[in-house]
């Protein structure tokens, strides 16, 4: 697979889970902070994320249809989460990412695969793969952040 710097970034996750309960992970406070962030706020029309060490960023909420789609603005880049279920019980979850900033292109790339993983252990197995420290976050290239 081949693919250039710019290009939308497309990974897809197949989860056990059914796509309420991942919804529900993606779209609240409290399902945010078992996987994404150390602090989540939601706030009018979007919700504010904490990371190890500090760093906040306002996410905008775009489009919202529980619970199959989910559009942000996040870090100046345009995401859209998709989810379908999957004829098993579970779903599948589709991310697309379009970012116009090459640099930034350049770490968010693997920075989903990693988010997507994490998001799967805390969906499927209830786990947080996170390292719980500000001194080894993604800044210092821990993936565990």
């Amino acid at each position: 697979m081949r693919v250039d710097v710019g290009e939308t970034i497309v990974w897809r996750l197949s989860l056990a889970s059914v796509r309420a309960h991942v919804f529900h992970l993606l779209d609240t406070d409290e399902g945010r902070e078992r996987f994404w962030a150390v602090r989540s706020a939601a706030g009018d029309g979007g919700f504010e994320l904490e990371f190890p060490g500090g760093l906040t960023t306002v996410v905008e909420v775009v489009e919202r249809e529980p619970p199959a789609r989910l559009a942000l603005r996040y870090f100046g880049a345009d995401v859209e989460l998709s989810l379908a279920e999957r004829e098993d019980g579970g779903c599948l979850l589709e991310m697309r990412c379009r970012c116009e900033d090459p640099a930034a292109w350049v770490e968010l790339h693997p920075g989903w695969v990693s988010w997507l993983l994490v998001l799967k252990a805390a969906a499927d197995f209830g786990v947080d793969l996170r390292n719980g420290s500000s001194e080894r976050a993604w800044s210092q290239r821990y993936v565990d952040q």
